[in-house]
């Protein structure tokens, strides 16, 4: 099902609406469907009343559909929400909702399941009766938890669902949300990694290229800060299984090098089953492993991930370092999964997936002592899912309260994309709003702008600031690793080497014995930094007129890259420049015009019907010469990406000489997509070779522009390949099987790499869909 579908069948022709009591805007009902109100309208309570008396004397029995929308309005208004029709059409309903949420009995509750699957059930079997709590009302459990202290809340937690804790923290504003965060905390094992008063960091050294050097100097440039105690954690731009294990080693080399293999680990944040096989192949020490994780069966088939694969690594995990998840609100939107429930009770049972395999981990280790942590990445997606940063404070603060109730440590990307209504001095304003409520962790750049996912965060200066302002601690073990470094003194002040990465690159090559001067060693040191920043990685140094503030001159430049990604946004693809690709044919999806596709990704994501016509042209043409591969072009988010000078076009014509040479055949026409997204790719695919009579294999090329935010404008090409039945089952085709060449440009991934590793993944998966049918057959 597509997405397109799913909203459409998702909540939206039920009771969703409700008259609102005493209310003169409309007349009728009949008034508020004919101007085609979707939001949730209630009528005003009866005293006492809970959302099933209400949803019985309404609708005159059970409605699931009904019971989904009262969940959703008790919720703070997210665009996410509004997509599903299921937001409170305004405060007054949205009191309503929780009005009735509050009187409701948790055990009425946990017996109307809004969602069953797989998740719930493994959720479900691990907790821990208790019939007093079960007697009381969510009011109740709420007066509860902001009254009790941490050692009674710890007493009821594993008693308490997914589902309940979701529901609790709809009843919470703000200001009682971080009175819980300040309250409960579940600290890493053998460290002070989520402890009440302490607020680590995950060093994210990015890299547009995986170029180790990028990658081990921001590892150098956060330990200059004082800053990185949680993992050195990379997000690979290729999952190759030796690009991943050359990473590991890389970062692997520098904590042992240090002596801090029992202190803070290493991370590839590439799929799972790539970290094991690295692993099983003994290629690296791959540290803690990563996976994103989704709160339904059907959502994690996206990431490619099963119940059963999860508890089997779960079981595999030996060391001190078990799992580092990563969730966020919305996720399970995007990908077309979300069920009709809304984002916080998604969110939710993804820790209520976690908190089981933590649990299962202990049990068969017979003890408690690997670290399981979670980080939310809140803004990671879009303005489809929030757009504003008051919906990101709220949304930080419901996920880190959900994370800690589930017995979590939880680490926080308070971030933003480019396309959201979020600035810069707006990110400084939600960390000020979130931080009180004490996240075990943030995420750690040189600069709030990553160079290779293009999209803000916090930097190391966010983390010195912090530290000053809410006199938070770094875990205790690598703050006495700082003082070593001299990096800061006795008292925990900086010192003069504070904010000089080479200094530390001195310390590293000291460890390694390297008997140079340190003036060599310096030399040395500001020729690789030159080197990385012309590769458009920021390399921090020094300060401004405090500890945390960036240099006036990075700060400069931090803010060229966010102008020019918000330009690059709103940048049309133009069609004289589409007039210069070789045998083009133009389409368009659903989207109204740049601001609806930015907004409203589905709309991006689904062709017009004059494409549908157009594209079947294509196909008619073909007769029964079906190629082997189809090439497609879109602008995504960044047009500039195709249209400067020395991208696409070469690299469109380099590519179509390395395919004839590995003897593919190509479609005689390319597919241009204005307002397109991945998704509008595949949907090409299932109308070119879906329902064709052969059973041989066929790939989609999709070249789209990527993120703005690095300043190098770079594309990305998608590869995908499956068989005719494949590609005819409607939505079929997705993310889970398709691969990514990311980070091209001619000032990042060169053009000849760029081809030379799209047609060997091409190759790749060509050979695996053949051996696959074989193995069938």
């Amino acid at each position: 099902m597509t997405r397109k579908d799913f909203i459409k069948q998702t909540g939206i022709t039920g009771s969703a609406i409700l008259l609102l009591n005493g209310c003169n805007f409309f007349s009728s009902k009949q008034k508020i469907e004919s101007v085609k109100i979707t939001d949730v309208i209630l009528k005003k309570p009866i005293p006492k009343e809970d959302i099933f008396s209400y949803i019985k004397r309404e609708n005159g029995t059970f409605s699931n559909t009904l019971y989904k929308q009262i969940l959703g309005a008790a919720n703070e208004f997210k665009e996410g929400d509004k997509t599903l029709k299921i937001a409170a059409y305004d405060n007054t309903s949205r009191s309503y909702a929780r009005t009735l949420l509050s009187n409701t009995k948790i055990k009425d509750l946990n017996k109307h399941i809004v969602y069953e699957d797989g998740i719930l059930e493994l959720i479900e079997s691990y907790i821990i009766p208790n019939e007093e709590i079960n007697n009381w009302t969510l009011q109740e459990l709420k007066d509860f938890t902001l009254t009790k202290t941490e050692e009674e809340i710890k007493e009821i937690m594993p008693s308490i669902s997914s589902d309940i804790i979701a529901c609790l923290v709809k009843l919470m504003n703000n200001e009682e949300l971080i009175s819980i965060g300040k309250k409960v905390f579940n600290p890493l094992p053998n460290s002070k990694i989520g402890s009440k008063g302490y607020m680590g960091a995950r060093v994210q050294p990015n890299s547009p290229t995986d170029n180790i050097e990028d990658i081990s100097w921001q590892v150098f440039d956060a330990w200059s800060y004082a800053v990185g105690d949680v993992v050195l954690g990379t997000n690979p731009v290729s999952s190759e299984i030796k690009s991943v294990a050359k990473v590991e080693n890389a970062l692997f080399d520098i904590i042992s090098t240090f002596n801090l293999e029992e202190t803070i680990p290493n991370c590839v944040l590439s799929h799972v089953d790539v970290q094991a096989e690295v692993e099983r192949q003994k290629l690296a020490n791959t540290g803690i492993w990563f996976q994103s994780i989704a709160g339904t069966v059907n959502a994690n088939k996206t990431f490619d991930l099963t119940i059963d694969k999860m508890l089997q690594y779960t079981a595999e995990r030996n060391g001190h370092f078990g799992f580092y998840a990563e969730t966020g609100q919305g996720a399970d939107l995007t990908n077309g999964h979300a069920e009709g429930f809304d984002m916080v009770m998604h969110e939710s049972r993804k820790y209520g997936f976690l908190r089981v395999l933590k649990q299962k981990m202990n049990a068969l280790k017979k003890k408690n002592n690997s670290w399981i942590h979670v980080n939310d990445v809140a803004g990671f997606i879009g303005p489809e899912v929030f757009r504003t940063k008051e919906q990101l404070v709220r949304c930080c603060l419901e996920d880190t309260v959900m994370g800690k109730l589930h017995g979590l440590t939880i680490g926080l990307d308070i971030c933003s994309t480019l396309h959201m209504d979020v600035n810069l001095e707006d990110l400084d304003w939600c960390i000020e709003q979130v931080m009180p409520a004490n996240p075990a962790y943030l995420m750690a750049l040189p600069t709030k702008n990553d160079p290779m996912l293009s999209y803000l965060t916090t930097a190391f200066n966010n983390h010195v600031k912090v530290r000053e302002q809410f006199d938070y601690k770094v875990n205790d073990a690598m703050w006495e690793f700082f003082k070593k470094l001299e990096i800061i003194d006795r008292d925990g002040n900086p010192t003069e080497h504070f904010g000089d990465p080479i200094w530390v690159y001195s310390k590293y090559l000291k460890a390694k014995n390297d008997k140079r001067s340190l003036a060599e060693i310096y030399k040395e040191g500001k020729e690789v930094i030159s080197r990385i920043e012309k590769r458009g990685v920021p390399i921090a140094q020094g300060y401004g007129d405090n500890y945390w503030d960036l240099k006036p001159e990075l700060a400069k430049n931090v803010q060229y890259l966010y102008d020019d990604a918000k330009v690059s946004l709103w940048t049309e693809i133009d069609t004289t420049f589409i007039e210069t690709i070789p045998s083009s044919i133009s389409i368009t999806t659903l989207s109204k015009d740049r601001k609806d596709y930015v907004y409203h990704p589905e709309s991006g994501e689904n062709l017009e019907e004059i494409a549908v016509n157009k594209i079947g042209h294509i196909k008619n043409n073909w007769k029964k010469r079906i190629p082997d591969i189809q090439i497609i072009i879109s602008d995504g988010l960044n047009a500039k990406a195709l249209m400067d000078q020395g991208h696409v076009l070469p690299f469109l014509d380099g590519l179509m000489d390395k395919l004839k040479e590995q003897n593919y055949t190509t479609s005689n026409q390319h597919i241009v997509i204005k307002n397109g997204r991945v998704r509008a790719g595949y949907e090409c695919g299932e109308i070119l070779f879906g329902q064709n009579t052969t059973s041989s294999n066929h790939a989609i090329i999709h070249i789209i522009g990527e993120r703005p935010g690095s300043g190098h404008h770079n594309f990305s090409a998608y590869l995908t390949v499956a068989n005719s039945s494949t590609w005819s089952k409607k939505g079929n085709v997705d993310h889970d099987i398709s691969r990514v060449v990311s980070g091209i440009s001619d000032t990042s991934l060169n053009l000849k790499d760029a081809i030379t590793d799209t047609s060997t993944i091409l190759k790749e998966l060509f050979l695996m869909n053949l051996n696959h049918d074989n193995i069938i057959a």
